[in-house]
C-alpha cells in the first residue's frame, strides 16, 4: 500500500510540475479542466446523484469550462468574458468564507439536487478559473498556493499524530486536532518567512499564507462532511493509494479563488469605487 501511494504521489507531482511549467496556456487549461470534470463526477457520487446525473454534471462542467476558456469569445463578447471570470472567483471566495463555515457548523445535509449542483459548480469551476488565471500571472503563484496546502496538510498530520489531543471537528473528521492546526500554522508561517527573507516577498505574505491555510482546512472539512454523510471513505478510487480527485484537491478548491482575488484586488476595488 505504501509503495503504491508513493508511486502515485511521484507520478502526480512530476506530471503536475511538468504541466505547470512546460505546457502552453491552452493545454494547461484543458488538462486542468479534465481533472475538474473528474472531480465533478466524484461530487455527484458524494452528493447522491444518479449515475446519469453524475455523467451529466461532469459533462456540464466540461462544457462550461470550454465556454469560459480565456480569449475565445468573439467580438464585443470578449470584453465581457474577463468580468465573468473575475466575478466568478470572487463569488467562490464569498462562498468559502461565508456559506461553507455555516454549512459545516450546522452539519447540513441537503437532498436538493439543484442546490448541490450549484454548490459543486462553486467548488470546482472557480478553482479551475483561478488555476488558469494564476498560471498566466506566473506558474510560481500556482506552485506557492499548492505548496501552502501541502505543507499545511503534512504538518497538521505529523503534529496531530505526535501531540494531538483536542479534536478540531470530531463529528466531521475525528482525526483532525487543534494541535495539528497549530503545527500547520507554524510550518506555513515559516514558509512565508522563507519567501519574504529569501525571495524578496513582502512580509505581509506570511499573513496571506496563513489565511490560505485556514481556508484549506475549511475545504478539507467540507469534503470530509460530504463523505461522512455519504458513508464513503474516499471520494473515488481513480488515484491508487490516494482515493479520488476531490481527496487531493479539496484544500485547493477553497484557496485558489482567494489567491486569484487577492492578485486581482485593484480590479474589485475600482469596481466598488466607481
Amino acid at each position: 500500500m505504501l509503495k503504491t501511494r508513493l508511486f502515485t504521489a511521484f507520478f502526480l507531482i512530476g506530471g503536475f510540475l511538468s504541466a505547470l511549467f512546460f505546457l502552453p496556456d491552452l493545454y494547461w487549461a484543458l488538462v486542468m479542466l479534465v481533472i475538474i470534470a473528474l472531480g465533478a463526477w466524484e461530487w455527484g457520487r458524494l452528493t447522491g446523484f444518479s449515475a446519469r446525473a453524475q455523467y451529466g454534471f461532469a459533462l456540464g462542467a466540461m462544457v462550461v469550462g470550454l465556454a469560459l476558456l480565456p480569449d475565445t469569445w468573439p467580438g464585443a463578447w470578449s470584453n465581457i468574458q474577463p468580468h465573468v471570470v473575475h466575478w466568478s472567483m470572487l463569488a467562490a471566495t464569498l462562498f468559502w468564507v461565508g456559506v461553507v463555515p455555516a454549512w459545516l457548523f450546522s452539519h447540513h445535509k441537503s437532498s436538493r439536487k439543484p442546490l448541490l449542483a450549484i454548490a459543486g459548480a462553486m467548488v470546482l469551476l472557480p478553482a479551475w478559473l483561478a488555476l488558469v488565471y494564476l498560471r498566466k500571472v506566473s506558474p510560481w503563484s500556482v506552485l506557492i498556493v499548492v505548496m501552502v496546502v501541502s505543507i499545511a496538510d503534512s504538518a497538521a498530520y505529523f503534529s496531530g499524530k505526535a501531540f494531538g489531543r483536542r479534536k478540531l471537528a470530531p463529528l466531521i473528521s475525528p482525526g483532525k486536532t487543534w494541535e495539528g492546526v497549530a503545527g500547520a500554522t507554524v510550518a506555513v508561517a515559516l514558509f512565508g518567512v522563507i519567501l519574504s527573507v529569501g525571495f524578496g516577498f513582502t512580509p505581509w505574505i506570511v499573513a496571506g499564507l496563513l489565511v490560505l491555510m485556514v481556508l484549506s482546512i475549511v475545504g478539507d472539512l467540507f469534503e470530509s462532511l460530504l463523505k461522512r454523510q455519504a458513508g464513503l471513505k474516499d471520494s473515488g478510487d481513480v488515484l491508487p493509494g490516494h482515493g479520488g480527485i476531490l481527496d487531493r484537491i479539496d484544500g485547493l478548491t477553497s484557496t485558489l479563488p482567494l489567491a486569484a482575488v487577492c492578485l486581482n484586488f485593484p480590479i474589485y476595488y475600482a469596481a466598488f469605487h466607481e
